[in-house]
């Protein structure tokens, strides 16, 4: 555990999405819990099959609330319940709430034993739950955005723009001698590039289409009467998957793509420092709200040595540094994001030069350095209340 700071904060972290289970949020509020330098943290989740195993192997003080077979709010109920009950016990100065979904019992909170409440704004919340992400930004003390892209949807939706704090994601680096080092120590994966064929990454669920599978599926017919050895590597699964994978089978490149499903971390980054460019241009929904919020997995690639092909759009305008760590593109022009890969998966020295720049740009971004920027809008929650 990361050594408590002079904050001396009790946080009480409440939130829906956790590992062990997959995904973004679950990586980011993971990380806090381990990584907040603050006196002392408890957190209020969904059970997960194999929580056991993760939470006895963190020393991250969890309680956690059985899924059932019930619906989804009956499910958010049991978690206010116990949330509410863990404050009582714990009596934290402070409460983190990790997503929208859990905001009545953050209110709640706030009404009844007076806890100050900040809450976390991703960006599918204000697409999904428009009436629930305005009622969390009236009934919190403070909210953390963790892009331009969702302060503006927070600010839109309610939030006190002097009480919106901009806090961007973080990302561990691979350890040098990981396997996918360049020989210089810099484990960004240029050794093991070399002996394979130009290789575009995704790494994404398949469940939501804004994800830009779709774009990407087009695009690859352009670029392999470019680049004919290239290939696209799809990690990730999800209800899509089939339609994708036929998808390819009617454009006929099937043989130059290749569904992976969902992998272990390990396996993930085996595949990282193998291609050249990941490639995950997510479009933000018609209306303007949702999206990508910051794209972790934009960070994770630049951590390898990868450059991006990216949204100009959305989170990863705050992710990615357009023309220096990768290319930022119209993610519903086919041909603009043909271009955009074949200018690198056709030029593997530029590709390895910007990915150079995007290994710097990810340096920037720890996970330490979010954790340190959260306890400060904690306590600053904390002490506002207090006055």
């Amino acid at each position: 555990m990361a050594s408590r700071s002079p904050h001396g904060l009790r946080v009480l972290i409440i939130s829906p999405d956790y590992p062990p289970a997959q995904g973004g949020i679950q990586t980011l509020v993971g990380v806090l819990a381990e990584r907040l330098p603050v006196a002392a943290v408890r957190v209020v989740t969904l059970d997960s099959p194999g929580a056991g195993e993760y939470d006895g192997a963190r020393p991250v003080d969890v309680r956690r609330v059985r899924r059932g077979a019930g619906r989804r709010r009956f499910r958010m109920a049991a978690l206010g319940a116990r949330a509410i009950a863990e404050a009582l016990r714990f009596s934290p100065d402070v409460a983190l709430v990790g997503h929208v979904a859990a905001s009545p019992v953050g209110a709640a909170l706030r009404r009844g034993p007076r806890i100050p409440v900040v809450t976390y704004v991703h960006a599918e919340e204000f697409r999904v739950w428009p009436r629930r992400s305005a009622f969390a930004m009236r009934h919190s003390d403070r909210v953390i955005a963790v892009s331009r892209h969702s302060a503006r949807m927070a600010r839109d939706a309610g939030a006190d723009p002097g009480r919106v704090d901009l806090v961007h994601h973080g990302v561990d680096l691979p350890p040098a001698g990981n396997g996918n080092g360049n020989g210089n120590g810099n484990g960004n994966g240029a050794g093991d590039r070399a002996a394979h064929a130009p290789t575009a990454i995704t790494v994404a669920r398949m469940r939501d289409a804004h994800k830009g599978h779709d774009v990407m599926l087009r695009a690859m017919p352009i670029v392999l009467e470019r680049v004919p050895d290239a290939r696209w590597v799809v990690l990730g699964d999800g209800p899509l998957r089939a339609e994708y994978e036929r998808a390819a089978a009617d454009l006929a490149i099937q043989t130059s793509v290749r569904f992976c499903g969902a992998v272990p971390d390990a396996e993930r980054d085996r595949w990282l420092g193998r291609a050249h460019v990941f490639a995950m241009p997510t479009r933000v929904p018609a209306g303007g709200l949702g999206g990508e919020g910051f794209g972790i997995a934009y960070l994770e690639a630049a951590a390898h040595g990868l450059p991006v092909v990216a949204a100009n759009e959305g989170g990863a305008l705050d992710a990615v540094d357009d023309g220096r760590t990768g290319l930022l593109v119209d993610p519903r022009d086919p041909a603009e994001v043909a271009r955009a890969l074949v200018s690198l998966l056709g030029d593997l020295a530029r590709a390895e030069a910007m990915g150079r720049d995007a290994t710097a740009w990810a340096e920037r971004f720890t996970w330490q350095a979010t954790a340190d920027r959260v306890a400060d809008v904690l306590s600053a929650a904390a002490g506002g209340a207090a006055r």
